[in-house]
């Protein structure tokens, strides 16, 4: 099994309220989803399959992805 773990970058898009990921260790991922729940689910498919795709990795072997996340926000202070 290869040890290395892919990583993926997510950050909220306030404009349309989703979470988008994208890699610079997975060619080509660039995906979205309501909640970071919702992205996992979608990136446990996406990431191997992409990185069979791009035969980074064959097919069958296991990997291992870190998910990192990123949201700001404005808030008011009250007064």
């Amino acid at each position: 099994m290869d040890a290395s773990t892919y990583h993926v970058q997510a950050d909220w898009d306030s404009e349309v309220g989703v979470w988008v990921a994208t890699s610079e260790d997975v060619p080509g991922l660039a995906t979205e989803a309501e909640t970071i729940e919702a992205l996992m689910q979608k990136l446990r498919v996406i990431v191997p399959e992409l990185l069979e795709a791009n035969e980074v990795l064959p097919s069958g072997t296991a990997i291992s992805f870190e998910l990192t996340s990123h949201r700001q926000e404005l808030v008011k202070m009250a007064s």
